[in-house]
């Protein structure tokens, strides 16, 4: 089966996601949307390093709702506040396009107010279906390290543990705009809900512990946080510029999620420019703690396939694959807003070229 695909906004991970789009043999691209107007009217294969697709891309929203297609896969780039992409969301639901976003919308349940109606309503206009599908949140937390808690007989806590060097993210206003690097430490407070990172994030993470709770049958009572930010040991010449010593070098987010009976699942993330703050110097991309009996350990980092010269991420690559394994999901399920399944594997019979 071939399911067409439009692909939603061409930053770092969206541009990934349509290469493999592009690239996949289950995967027609029939429509590609862009903020920027130097991408508009550009050949998606264009966009993407790729030949030419005949797609080209367009900020009309009109004509990616005049389009006949199975998913959009949604990599809008981060914006506060959380949830201030639900409009073009919610239009593409209503219109009939099943969603698959990269940032968010793990488990809308968890709010239950007009906001999940919202979604709600737009799915049963639509006949369609929302679900997230990003690394993390999404795989390391929601599928797996509940994967791993199979073999606890007892289960007291879950901290989930990334760790990403952002150094080569080229963007100046992604860099010290929304996730708040170059800023003075004692001028934030990384714990405040209204700081720009932290009203992007907070709510993000608080339904992947909900996805990951719901997995777990616990009850979520409450998302505590425990965010710090650390000042850089000395000026940093970075991608998207310079750090002044002693402004943001590395901010660690933590979500701490509080469920009935006493068990807390945390996400914690370290987002860094210098190794100065961490643990370890080169510390693997995630780090899963489970306390119980037995408690397990478990580490696991990605490479790019051996060859791969070009400058996408082995991270990037991953974003995109756990897309394109979620695809059949989604369309597949019955309309409504939607928890991914505890597992999305490479399907082998998707994979083969005709």
């Amino acid at each position: 089966m071939t399911y067409r695909v439009i692909q939603w906004a061409t930053g770092a991970m969206g541009k990934s996601c349509l290469r493999t789009v592009i690239d996949h043999p289950s995967t027609d691209l029939v429509g590609l949307y862009v903020y920027g107007e130097a991408k508009a009217g550009r050949d998606a294969g264009d966009i993407a390093r790729r030949g030419a697709t005949g797609v080209l891309a367009t900020r009309d929203i009109d004509e990616i709702l005049a389009l006949d297609a199975d998913v959009v896969i949604h990599a809008a780039r981060l914006a506060p506040p959380y949830g201030s992409h639900d409009a073009e969301i919610l239009t593409l639901l209503a219109s009939g396009k099943n969603v698959i976003s990269i940032n968010g919308y793990s488990d809308p349940s968890h709010w239950g107010d007009a906001r999940l109606a919202a979604l709600e309503a737009a799915c049963a206009k639509g006949g369609s279906t929302l679900m997230g599908a990003g690394l993390n949140p999404g795989f390391a937390a929601e599928q797996l390290a509940a994967v791993a808690s199979g073999v606890c007989s007892e289960l007291h806590a879950i901290e989930v543990i990334e760790s990403v060097d952002c150094r080569a993210v080229r963007s100046p206003d992604y860099v010290f705009g929304v996730l708040g690097f170059g800023q003075d430490p004692a001028s934030v407070d990384p714990n405040d809900p209204d700081w720009g990172p932290a009203s992007s994030l907070n709510g993000m993470y608080a339904e992947a512990l909900a996805a990951l709770a719901k997995r777990l049958n616990l009850t979520l009572e409450r998302v505590d946080t425990d965010h710090r930010v650390f000042g850089a040991s000395q000026e940093l010449s970075i991608a998207a510029g310079t750090i002044a010593q002693g402004k943001i070098s590395h901010v660690n987010w933590r979500w701490i999620g509080r469920t009935a009976g006493g068990r807390d699942l945390i996400i914690s993330i370290h987002w860094f420019m210098e190794t100065a703050h961490l643990e370890t110097e080169a510390p693997p991309l995630w780090s899963l703690r489970l306390t119980g009996q037995p408690s397990v350990r478990m580490t696991l980092d990605l490479d790019k396939r051996p060859g791969d010269q070009t400058p996408t991420s082995a991270e990037q690559w991953a974003v995109a694959g756990s897309v394109i394994n979620a695809i059949p999901h989604v369309v597949a399920a019955p309309p409504g807003v939607m928890t991914r399944p505890l597992a999305t594997p490479f399907d082998g019979s998707l994979a083969r070229r005709a």
